[in-house]
């Protein structure tokens, strides 16, 4: 009944339900014909998109089928839509020019660049990959209805032992696991701690020069980033005192700044937490690429100095594994957990637990601390 068409189309299946209203001039099969063609044109259904059969529209509408036919073919011979006999008829390929979109896009996504050297790009290592594959895999199969409910928005309890293990044995921080909460980046972090935390307008001291994505999660929170400089003893706190003084938080990355790579001194972490106990204030401490480092011992953690009182500690597995995983953590000091945790479920309530747990197998048996190693070897070469 409707000829072949020798155009290969992306196949997509169509939707249940096709929010049609026909139009009110014409016999049925002209209203039909007309509401079709100004859904296509109008970028409702795109090219490629598989329309019901005439079986399943015609019962949809409470219509005859022949109405539905009538229509299809009608769209055919406009070559707005293409057929293939056994497979279905299909949005044609090449419309019309014109307007087909309904909703205008407000923005344009930044763009994260794929150049070489460009910043937060791993090696995509398979090995990784096939371990993680199989670890995620025996996790799902062995889920107990448990395991497949909302669970703690702290998340998954063994990957909060394992990172507990990890952060006392690598950077000298004392916790324990309900002091941790999974997250799905650093920024998500910052934004939690930011609600829980601070109002409106409070000051919060941020390294100059910067990371730009913390920058901007401070920003979006409603509090007034206040730009310190950077020297080569990394944040400097006696500038930061004499430019504003009323603070209640600041965001460093004392292992390795961003920019530019220099270590904060032990004389300035010690004033920084000084100062910190001194006005009651937050210290956001980003350890960034601290898994990374080429040149000396590495210093213990702001949180591990501190005992985790003044101190959010943040981390991630993107470096050590890829920026997709979507995994990363804060270490809480004991007294704010509840707070942060009521604004973390109050939003998206846990990352995928299936993921954690095995990350968290991969943890556990040395895997991802060899493949770390590994990476550590490539990455200086």
């Amino acid at each position: 009944m409707i000829a072949k068409s020798s155009t290969t189309l992306k196949r997509r299946a169509a939707p249940l339900d096709l929010p049609l209203r026909l139009e009110r001039a014409g016999s049925q099969p002209a209203q039909l014909h007309a509401s079709l063609r100004t859904a296509i044109l109008e970028g409702r259904f795109p090219s490629g998109d598989r329309l019901p059969s005439s079986r399943d529209l015609a019962a949809q509408l409470r219509v005859p089928r022949n109405v539905v036919v009538a229509a299809y073919e009608h769209l055919l011979s406009d070559g707005l839509v293409e057929a293939t006999l056994g497979a279905g008829t299909f949005v044609a390929a090449q419309l019309p020019p014109g307007d087909r979109s309904l909703v205008k896009p407000t923005y344009e996504a930044a763009a994260i660049s794929q150049a070489p050297f460009a910043l937060g790009r791993t090696y995509t290592d398979q090995e990784l990959l096939r371990r993680l594959g199989i670890a995620i895999r025996r996790r799902v199969l062995a889920a107990t209805g448990i395991d497949r409910g909302y669970g703690d928005p702290r998340g998954n309890e063994d990957l909060r032992f394992q990172i507990a293990a990890q952060l006392g044995a690598t950077r000298g921080i004392r916790c324990s696991v309900d002091q941790i909460i999974i997250l799905n980046g650093t920024q998500q972090a910052l934004r939690f701690c930011s609600d829980a935390l601070l109002e409106r307008g409070d000051h919060v001291w941020f390294e100059d020069p910067g990371y730009p994505a913390s920058r901007t999660a401070l920003q979006d929170a409603g509090v007034k980033i206040v730009p310190v400089p950077v020297d080569e003893q990394g944040f400097d706190v006696s500038a930061a005192k004499q430019i504003s003084a009323r603070a209640r938080a600041v965001y460093v990355t004392p292992s390795h700044q961003f920019p530019t790579g220099v270590t904060m001194t032990m004389n300035r972490r010690i004033a920084l937490l000084e100062w910190a106990r001194s006005s009651d204030a937050w210290i956001f401490e980003d350890d960034y690429n601290s898994e990374f480092r080429y040149a000396g011992p590495p210093l213990t953690a702001l949180a591990g100095i501190d005992g985790c009182e003044r101190v959010i500690y943040l981390g991630t597995f993107s470096k050590t594994m890829f920026s997709s995983l979507r995994l990363a953590y804060a270490v809480l000091p004991a007294r704010i957990v509840r707070q942060v945790v009521n604004a973390r479920a109050s939003y998206d309530r846990f990352p995928p637990s299936f993921v954690e747990g095995a990350v968290a197998d991969l943890m556990a048996d040395g895997f991802l601390a060899a493949h770390t190693r590994r990476m550590r070897t490539r990455y200086r070469e």
